[in-house]
């Protein structure tokens, strides 16, 4: 294959790919591209269709899906198999073809498929047959190396998704690579996968292991290191393909209640930073959680790189005394794994050390480590994984790496993980305050903002001081004030979202969507959503704005707040949006936050430390009204731990918001559903903002005493205490105005 030299376009992929990692060769190959159409047959949902060498077929899916395979070999094979799609939804029948002259099209219920004749090319519209949906704009193109598709570009047509792509959530005018790029930094792509979706109103899945590149420039070319096309289309908005994406290749999985809260990795046998310690030593370190207020759910007690483990039984048996599980960190297989989960281990975290040569290996393990918990006890399996594909979702969190600490560091993470929301990924994350360096102010800020992620874990045993450079362990107190005291209300803070950020993990279950989320994903049709502005700040659920702040600064500019009204979290201060503020006064202890307007948020009583000794009768509510208008919410609970939810063991309650000119409704629904550990009643604590003082509070009709409310006109906020009353029935508390 001769070499390029000077300049050069490359057809396909743009290197050779040797390694699972893209090297920095350029080649040139011999090219073919689809000839003219020379037979189209089919019906019944199915159509195939022959140009020259190439064989392709069409298949209408149910639920407005399609398939298009394509091979010059004259055959259609699919290497895959059911690694990543585990069941195809069925042929979609009722579809009907035509010919219009130029192209044969074929109909069905939510699209028009175009099949150009000279030469073959493809098109996609809506049901109208002249709104574009996506369009070739050259026949498909092979060689030996890969296969390209080029299509049209809208004039704003905005992509997203392959996966988590280190430092990006928006695509358009980029170049996005499908591979493992064993980078950790800014630009890498370990976990990425062959998915993107589209403000047209589609998304794209390639159904292959194979390396992939996709240039999202006019015009699009996207191609993978195979000489075949097996592409999934989804159609509708953004949401709606996420949905279909992760129905095809595994919805998020389910989490445990414990692997939401925050978790800790070290060495504790044999450790050379530390001296000589053991794996029991770990209890001392959980300890410290307990003593410092600080919720734990889980602990790493080995490192994989031999670090071993010794007295699994007590260790785990003392973990759970402190309200936490046993992981462990393996690096040469799981074949032992069914032993120590009888031992006690609940948590798995795997290894880019033994995924092997290719990413199948890597989706393998990740199901077979999930499964391997599920099938030696009565738990959920939680995986953690560094290095994935198409599908992973189904079975891990999503790791990003190893990093060293800098404010750098923090501020590309932010795109990354609210971008990879955009493929369906509901669960990924990155150390807290980085593996390798530590800050005290570094550390406190990243805390601050990945508490509003469902998954955070502090990674201790690597880091050194960057001022000192010395061994720096990284447990959250260990700094000293300010800084144990800002870590400590962020991370009860995340432990007192928990049934918010549980209720978003029963949703991103059922429709593939995350918690984390970019600004676009909630408001399309904010030109602002796409700046860079946007870019460095994220939704948690639909209801709080996160701004992290990424520099050495108590000052925060360019925070972009949507349409709508939104309060900060800390002041009771609204902003109309759309507006972007500058100047925002963020002292260390200061998180940027914000909550959108007609939020109804979920909260256990403070000072809880543990989704296990929290006040199971007491269930606090934060409310947002809108000035007019009704909001809902629908609070989903389990017993946190089983997979007897799978079986319906669960329960939701719904509750509405409604203000009007005579004051504030607050509607409270029956708790639907039953689960082990259940409660028959509870007492709440409703904290209403923006309001003013109300003339008087009822429940059901009934006017509370003085005494079971108060308002603070400082902050606008009134605070009303329900007593205990039966799940099984629905009240209202109604805040007549004052006025």
């Amino acid at each position: 294959m001769p070499r390029a030299s000077g300049t050069y376009h490359v057809l396909v992929v743009p290197y050779d790919v040797h390694d699972n990692s893209f090297t920095g060769t350029a080649y040139l190959p011999a090219t073919t591209d689809a000839g003219d159409l020379t037979s189209f047959a089919g019906g019944d949902g199915s159509y195939t269709v022959r140009a020259g060498q190439l064989t392709a077929r069409a298949d209408f899916l149910a639920d407005g899906q399609l398939r298009l395979q394509a091979d010059p070999s004259g055959s259609l094979s699919d290497p895959a198999g059911t690694a990543i799609v585990r069941k195809e939804p069925a042929v979609q029948r009722h579809t009907s073809s035509f010919d219009a002259g130029d192209y044969y099209g074929v109909r069905s219920a939510q699209a028009v498929l175009r099949v150009y004749k000279k030469p073959l090319r493809f098109g996609l519209y809506r049901p109208d047959n002249r709104t574009r949906i996506w369009q070739e704009d050259k026949p498909l193109r092979w060689s030996t190396g890969g296969m390209r598709q080029s299509l049209q570009r809208g004039a704003d047509e905005q992509f997203f998704g392959g996966g988590e792509q280190n430092g990006s959530f928006s695509h358009r005018g980029q170049t996005m690579y499908v591979s493992n790029s064993f980078d950790w930094d800014e630009g890498g792509y370990n976990n990425s996968q062959p998915f993107y979706l589209s403000s047209a109103g589609y998304g794209v899945f390639r159904n292959t292991f194979a390396p992939g590149v996709y240039t999202f420039g006019e015009p699009v070319t996207t191609g993978q290191q195979e000489r075949r096309l097996d592409a999934y289309y989804f159609l509708g908005d953004a949401k709606q393909v996420i949905d279909k994406y992760t129905a095809l290749v595994g919805k998020p999985f389910m989490p445990p209640v414990y692997g939401l809260e925050p978790g800790d990795s070290d060495c504790y046998l044999h450790n050379a930073n530390r001296g000589e310690r053991h794996t029991l030593d770990a209890l001392k370190v959980a300890d410290g959680y307990t003593q410092n207020q600080m919720p734990l759910g889980w602990m790493l007690v080995n490192d994989g790189y031999g670090c071993g483990y010794e007295n699994l039984e007590q260790t785990a048996k003392g973990l759970q005394d402190h309200h936490a599980q046993l992981g462990l960190w393996t690096q040469d297989g799981i074949d032992k794994l069914a032993d120590q989960v009888k031992a006690g281990q609940r948590v798995a975290k795997l290894d880019v050390a033994w995924v092997g040569n290719g990413y199948k290996f890597a989706l393998d393990a990740c199901d077979a480590a999930k499964k391997g918990i599920e099938d030696n006890s009565d738990a959920r399996g939680f995986v953690w994984l560094p290095v994935s594909w198409a599908g992973a979702q189904r079975c891990g969190v999503l790791w990003s790496g190893d990093q060293k600490l800098s404010w750098d560091y923090i501020r590309w993470q932010i795109p990354t993980y609210a971008g990879a929301t955009m493929s369906g990924i509901a669960y990924n994350t990155g150390d807290v305050g980085s593996i390798y360096r530590h800050d005290p102010k570094m550390y406190a800020r990243d805390l601050q903002w990945k508490a509003f992620l469902p998954t955070i874990m502090t990674m201790d045993g690597w880091a050194t001081d960057l001022t000192t450079g010395k061994p720096a362990d990284q447990q959250p107190w260990l700094d000293g004030e300010p800084y144990t005291s800002i870590n400590r209300t962020y991370l009860q803070l995340k432990e007192r979202l928990l049934p918010y950020m549980y209720t978003l993990s029963a949703e991103a279950a059922k429709t593939g969507v995350g918690a984390v989320r970019p600004l676009w994903l909630e408001y399309p049709g904010d030109p602002g959503a796409l700046t860079d502005q946007a870019k460095y700040e994220f939704l948690s659920g639909p209801d709080f704005l996160v701004a992290p702040v990424y520099q050495d600064s108590d000052t925060r500019d360019g925070i972009h707040l949507p349409k709508g009204t939104w309060t900060d979290y800390w002041t009771g201060r609204t902003y109309q949006g759309p507006t972007t503020i500058n100047g925002y006064h963020a002292p260390l202890d200061t998180l940027p936050l914000f909550v959108r307007e007609g939020a109804i948020v979920p909260m256990w009583p403070k000072g809880t430390t543990s989704w296990q000794t929290r006040d199971r009768h007491e269930l606090d509510w934060d409310l947002y009204p809108a000035a007019h208008g009704t909001s809902h919410y629908t609070l989903y609970e389990d017993d946190g731990v089983t997979r007897d939810f799978t079986k319906g063991a669960a329960a939701t309650q719904q509750v509405s918001l409604h203000a009007d000119g005579g004051g504030t409704t607050l509607s409270v629904g029956a708790s639907r559903g039953e689960y082990a550990g259940k409660v028959d009643a509870r007492s709440y604590r409703f904290t209403v903002h923006g309001s003013t003082a109300p003339a008087r509070v009822l429940l059901g009709g009934r006017q509370l005493p003085s005494s079971a409310w108060s308002f603070d006109p400082g902050a606008h906020v009134t605070t009303i205490t329900v007593p205990s009353l039966p799940l099984d029935r629905g009240f209202t508390v109604r805040l007549v105005d004052g006025r």
